[in-house]
């Protein structure tokens, strides 16, 4: 019975060995393998009456999985390369650039030319002179490019209702051993032209989006963004594990909402400091928010107290969620104001979402640990250490940065008004903030009750 016992023992040891071998040795040897390559795509589109005419540039090197001919060390045959290039046109590039026409899929599009250039060539910093080029003969056959240093030019065009309407794009270049950077111009029939410079796969792009389709963007991108911004969650759950009623609870958060608005605003506004060492001192300064707020779940805090420190961390918090959106303006097309008035709102979203899954699992947590004190004790101890990491890691990146004293000149000024006028309205939001707190305040029970 007792050797029984042992081989079992034995078995499942061996099994369990085995599978975590498995999971962590197997994956980290095929990791190893993979080559991961960065390269640069250039796209050119224009609608024109009923044609729309997209120029592509890819590096041959980003097309590992085709055969092309090739002679001597592996230089490119050209006598022999247009059919593999046009079947990697069709079957490579056109597939992960898909075109939408008011929200309909369009057709397979014609290759109308492929060209191979050298990786010298500067013709695609216009649209017609990429056509030009696209459109001119082949480099000679002598010419001894190796076939991974050429570039794969491309002219796709598609039968369109009408160059005004709505077109849309989907770019899905990415392989797990490629990185692909995406350099794109829509050119409007109105003559102006759009750039979109992107890394990965950010899904459809609105070339010229309406303002509703930049709205509904840009909600979706404030939204996806708060919820991938691990600090600012650790932070807002520090700072609502001690309060358990609604109305504590809604007014820190409301405190939280409204700073960090009026910096993201300020920031939309191009309020703040234009300096290298703003984004990683707010980075700390985010950790540092992080490390308070345990320590004061710790020895104990009132509700008046709680809101305040709420209300100036999330200053800063604001500050950071900014740091984001310049890059996203992109694609919100003309519609600057919509675009960033909706990142808000989907950031406050998201918010909201995280504390109503928040707030009922942090209260049957503590119901359960019994002790409620001790339970928010250990869970700030937690959050402490991880804040605590967080502000060495930012503080050893801040301090390699150079601080140099402003120039006194007028455009100093002018921030410095800037400033001036944020802190008036900081001042004030604060000042009424403090007055609404006081007055809704229960008479005889202090107005930090937690629980």
């Amino acid at each position: 019975m007792m050797s029984s016992k042992c081989n079992r023992y034995v078995t499942t040891r061996m099994m369990v060995t085995l599978v975590m071998w498995w999971l962590v040795a197997i994956p980290a040897e095929v990791a190893a393998q993979i080559i991961v390559r960065d390269v640069t795509v250039q796209v050119l589109v224009r609608p024109e009456s009923q044609q729309l005419q997209m120029l592509v540039r890819v590096p041959l090197a980003a097309l590992r999985d085709q055969t092309l001919p090739t002679f001597g060390i592996g230089y490119l045959n050209f006598e022999e390369a247009n059919p593999p290039l046009r079947d990697a046109a069709r079957l490579r590039i056109s597939p992960d650039l898909t075109i939408y026409e008011d929200g309909d899929q369009l057709e397979s599009p014609r290759i109308e030319a492929v060209r191979v250039s050298l990786p010298s060539d500067r013709s695609f910093r216009t649209f017609d002179t990429a056509l030009a080029h696209i459109r001119s003969p082949q480099l000679p056959n002598d010419t001894e490019l190796y076939w991974e240093q050429g570039m794969l030019d491309v002219l796709f065009e598609y039968p369109i209702r009408s160059e005004r309407s709505s077109f849309s794009i989907n770019t899905s270049l990415e392989r797990p051993d490629l990185r692909v950077n995406m350099a794109m111009r829509f050119l409007t029939p109105e003559g102006s032209d759009r750039l979109f410079e992107y890394a990965g796969d950010p899904g459809r792009i609105w070339l010229n989006p309406t303002w509703y389709q930049a709205f509904q963007r840009f909600v979706a991108l404030g939204f996806a963004h708060i919820l991938n911004g691990l600090t600012h969650l650790v932070f807002l759950a520090c700072v609502v594990i001690p309060f358990r009623r609604m109305r504590p609870l809604a007014i820190i958060v409301t405190a939280f909402i409204v700073a960090h608005s009026v910096t993201l605003t300020a920031s939309a506004f191009r309020l703040a400091p234009n300096v290298l060492w703003f984004q990683p001192l707010i980075e700390t300064l985010v950790a540092v928010s992080i490390l308070y707020m345990a320590f004061e779940n710790m020895v104990g805090t009132k509700l008046e107290r709680r809101s305040m420190s709420t209300f100036g961390f999330g200053l800063v918090h604001g500050f950071a969620l900014s740091f984001a959106l310049p890059e996203m303006l992109q694609f919100g097309g003309t519609h600057v104001f919509v675009s960033r008035f909706a990142f808000n709102i989907g950031i406050e979203l998201g918010l909201l979402l995280v504390l109503a899954f928040l707030y009922p699992a942090l209260s049957i947590l503590l119901r359960w640990v019994g002790a409620q004190q001790m339970g928010i004790i250990v869970l700030s101890v937690f959050i402490a250490h991880s804040g605590w990491h967080w502000m060495t890691v930012r503080l050893s990146e801040l301090i390699q940065f150079q601080f140099q004293q402003p120039r006194y000149d007028a455009l100093f000024v002018a921030s410095a008004i800037r400033w001036t006028m944020l802190l008036v309205i900081v001042a004030g939001i604060l000042w009424l903030g403090r007055s609404v707190l006081t007055q809704s305040a229960p008479h005889g029970r202090p107005s930090g009750t937690q629980h």
